[in-house]
């Protein structure tokens, strides 16, 4: 008996530690994280060595290659979680503005690498580039200390890799990143594997995770099989890749039902892909909760926007210069003052301008609400009083009336709900059902080839994407939706081309070197309608537009814009490209204007 239960306590031992052997937990999302940034930092270790030691410019941008493609790993918990150090680490190289204080910081990162080391790599830029590298050790330090301290919650990291995907579609394929080495195609595929392999952490025996496995190596596949640049088929890889991939994410989300992050973005958590009818929540662009928009503030801003009261001589509405037969743009090149002088800048659209962060070319209003008053009380638009306006519509029954439904919870109409009335139905002029939409929603019937051939150079060859992010088209920089870009494009004083404009934009508030001729980004959506173009309505037609930026804009025009931020390299696009681009630009159009 003895040598039976001796047997037996063997047997359970073995038993025992067979058990804790096969047991060991799988690594954590942020020790996974941990671990992908110390490759990272060996991947940069190895990048200084060969700088160090005068390696050859070929060896030097393969490592630099190679450098990024590790970086894709983690870029969507880094962009997620720590924007701030990632804006250092594969920003535009641009410098960075404060506004508020009045001050800028010069860019880092691998953009600046990029330009310092291809297309041929100068040893005299050494210096710069061992200081480049050294200030990326250091941001990977600062990753690594917060990564360790930060919690990382399953609803976060769906969340962050929605976003990735989404980042993919509007930044990582069009050449955002990477400008001039233009390794965008192989960098999307390999940050697209982190998906699943992130995932796993989760639930290794999730059903969608295998689908998403399956799917990820597809899409990866893809991009290695058609890794040229300007040939690369985005509207292939988008509609059959990852608009999938977006869409079973959101399945493993459902089916381990983790909650849907709120965190008060343009993007609402409940859509599963970028291209979703209901995408973009306005109330994201709002100053507080009471300015939200309602379809009955809507209702009452419809009315006060076409009021010829809203003028100081009872003459001129909203409605006058922002006409809705025309996308809500007036046909003029330049507007016309009350006297009927012309003004220096040519009126914008209204569709889709409440999903920007700034509002005017010269972006000097950040909402609607001040963009109303503003232009109310312009002594040459409107010439208004708020005061006096707010006096009629207390002795108006209908407009109290709609005042008392919009805002039930006042008991008599106030100035603020008058401007956000009217911003509310500004609000409302954001439809998305272009033939555009209508393709990425699945209707492959909706862009014939010469459109689809106009897409992929819109977000590849033409760099156009670079500026008018997918899917608004405009400024507004995805996937977080936060900034509203400007841009420096050198618009020439006339047609002709003979002279830069004189118009500085916004150096006129905000007097920084880098703004001078600066103006936001305007939609692409319905510019078909929307003529002419540019902040002076220089351009008459899409055609001059697209002829403008193919020469490489006012730099490319010989003109002196030592502070452009618009590749000033010819575009090289053939005249059949050039047509192709502008035939997409008309897929944009809105049903209503077409």
């Amino acid at each position: 008996m003895k040598l039976k239960h001796f047997i037996s306590l063997i047997l359970l031992v073995c038993f025992f530690f067979s058990c804790k052997k096969s047991e060991v937990p799988q690594p954590t999302v942020k020790q996974e994280l941990l671990v992908s940034l110390s490759k990272l930092s060996n991947e940069i270790t190895e990048f200084q060595k060969l700088v160090t030691s005068n390696s050859s410019s070929k060896e030097i941008v393969e490592q630099f290659k190679k450098s990024r493609l590790v970086y894709k790993k983690v870029e969507w918990a880094v962009e997620y979680f720590i924007p701030e150090t990632g804006r250092f680490m594969n920003g535009p190289a641009l410098d960075e503005m404060e506004l508020e204080e009045n001050r800028s910081f010069e860019p880092h990162g691998f953009q600046v690498m990029e330009e310092m080391i291809y297309p041929e790599y100068n040893p005299e830029s050494k210096e710069d580039l061992t200081r480049e590298l050294n200030i990326f050790q250091s941001n990977i330090k600062q990753l690594k200390s917060t990564f360790e301290v930060i919690t990382i919650s399953d609803d976060y990291v769906l969340d962050a890799l929605q976003q990735n995907i989404f980042r993919v579609i509007a930044l990582g394929i069009t050449g955002f990143d990477s400008p001039i080495l233009q390794s965008s195609i192989l960098e999307a595929g390999e940050s697209l594997i982190s998906i699943p392999e992130t995932l796993q952490k989760i639930n290794s025996d999730n059903k969608s995770l295998s689908e998403l496995k399956n799917l990820t190596k597809k899409a990866q596949n893809y991009c290695k099989e058609n890794d040229n640049f300007n040939a690369f088929n985005r509207a292939v890889f988008i509609s059959d890749y990852l608009n999938p991939i977006s869409k079973k994410l959101k399945a493993f989300q459902k089916e381990q039902n983790i909650k849907n992050v709120k965190r008060g973005s343009p993007l609402k958590p409940t859509i599963e892909t970028l291209f979703d009818q209901d995408a973009f929540d306005v109330n994201a662009f709002v100053l507080s909760k009471e300015y939200n928009f309602t379809k009955d503030k809507a209702i009452l801003g419809e009315k006060l926007f076409y009021d010829k009261s809203l003028s100081k001589n009872n003459d001129r509405s909203c409605a006058t210069c922002h006409n809705p037969e025309k996308a809500f743009t007036d046909g003029l090149k330049t507007n016309v003052s009350l006297t009927g002088i012309n003004l220096p800048r040519n009126t914008p659209t209204l569709t889709y301008a409440s999903l920007q962060n700034a509002q005017f070319w010269d972006m000097r209003q950040l909402d609607l609400e001040k963009q109303s008053v503003d232009v109310i009380q312009n002594k040459d638009e409107m010439h208004g009083s708020m005061e006096n306006i707010h006096a009629k519509i207390l002795l108006d029954k209908d407009y109290i009336n709609l005042f008392k439904k919009a805002y039930p919870k006042t008991s008599k109409p106030e100035p603020w709900q008058i401007q956000n009335a009217i911003a509310s139905y500004v609000r409302s002029l954001n439809s998305f059902d272009s033939r555009f939409d209508s393709y990425m929603r699945g209707n492959k019937n909706a862009l014939n080839n010469q459109e689809i051939e106009g897409m992929n150079l819109f977000m590849g060859k033409a760099k156009c994407a670079t500026c008018h992010f997918t899917p608004l088209f405009n400024g507004t920089v995805p996937p977080s939706y936060f900034k509203t870009e400007h841009e420096v494009i050198g618009t020439p004083n006339e047609a002709s081309g003979k002279k830069l404009s004189p118009d500085k934009g916004r150096y006129l508030y905000n007097q920084m070197p880098q703004l001078v001729g600066a103006f936001k980004t305007p939609t692409v959506r319905n510019s078909a309608v929307t003529a002419p173009y540019m902040h002076n309505g220089v351009f008459k037609t899409l055609e001059e537009v697209v002829s403008f930026y193919n020469k490489g804009g006012g730099q490319g025009l010989g003109y002196k814009v030592e502070n452009q931020t618009l590749p000033f390299d010819k575009l090289n696009l053939t005249v059949k490209e050039e047509q192709s681009l502008v035939a997409f630009m008309k897929t944009l159009t809105d049903k209503k204007y077409q």
